[in-house]
């Protein structure tokens, strides 16, 4: 297990697993402070779901980057996630998974959800040698998703800002310590074999 490539690495409970995205303060704030999105939250458009803290942190430069001030770690039920990946597709065809390019892209088109794997990052937020998982949610998944899943929502700006000043003073077991616990999320192969190459 520990070999594998494709790795779902998460903050989890027994019964939720909690994901990152990052919004401007006009979306992210008031997320934050009633625990579901606002009306200023578009959705019709695709929405990416991460469990990675550090890919979070990557993708968002700290909480700094333009509409992405604001990193919230939202916790969602387990049940709405593995809905998530059960109903989803691989965002670009693989060869051997699907039988051709034309059965991927009908796949594709009737999936509420894909899934991207992308390297995992270190503290320095250098690509690591296994994949992380990242979910987009679009239509029916989108709706469940800030409809039913959500079962909190918090703001976590101020956490990414003090891990990154740790890593920036060279403080690494500093910014460590202070990371989410997260572990290897208890995915059957029969759950991720349509999305594994």
């Amino acid at each position: 297990m520990s070999e594998r490539k494709h790795q779902i690495r998460a903050l989890h409970t027994d019964s939720t697993v909690t994901v990152y995205q990052a919004y401007a303060p006009e979306v992210g704030l008031p997320a934050a402070r009633d625990g579901r999105f606002p009306a200023a939250w578009k959705r019709d458009r695709m929405t990416w779901i991460k469990p990675s803290f550090l890919w979070m942190m990557y993708r968002c430069g700290w909480a700094t980057k333009e509409g992405q001030e604001t990193v919230l770690a939202v916790e969602i039920t387990r049940e709405g996630f593995e809905w998530a990946l059960e109903n989803s597709c691989l965002s670009h065809y693989e060869r051997g998974l699907h039988p051709d390019r034309a059965a991927w892209q009908r796949q594709l088109k009737r999936s509420p959800a894909r899934v991207q794997w992308d390297p995992e990052r270190d503290l320095h937020l250098q690509p690591l040698p296994y994949r992380s998982l990242q979910v987009g949610l679009a239509g029916e998944a989108a709706a469940r998703y800030a409809d039913e899943w959500i079962v909190s929502v918090q703001d976590v700006t101020a956490l990414a800002h003090a891990v990154h000043a740790h890593v920036r003073e060279g403080e690494l077991e500093a910014a460590r310590q202070l990371l989410p616990a997260e572990r290897r999320y208890p995915a059957g192969d029969a759950l991720l074999a349509h999305l594994v190459g």
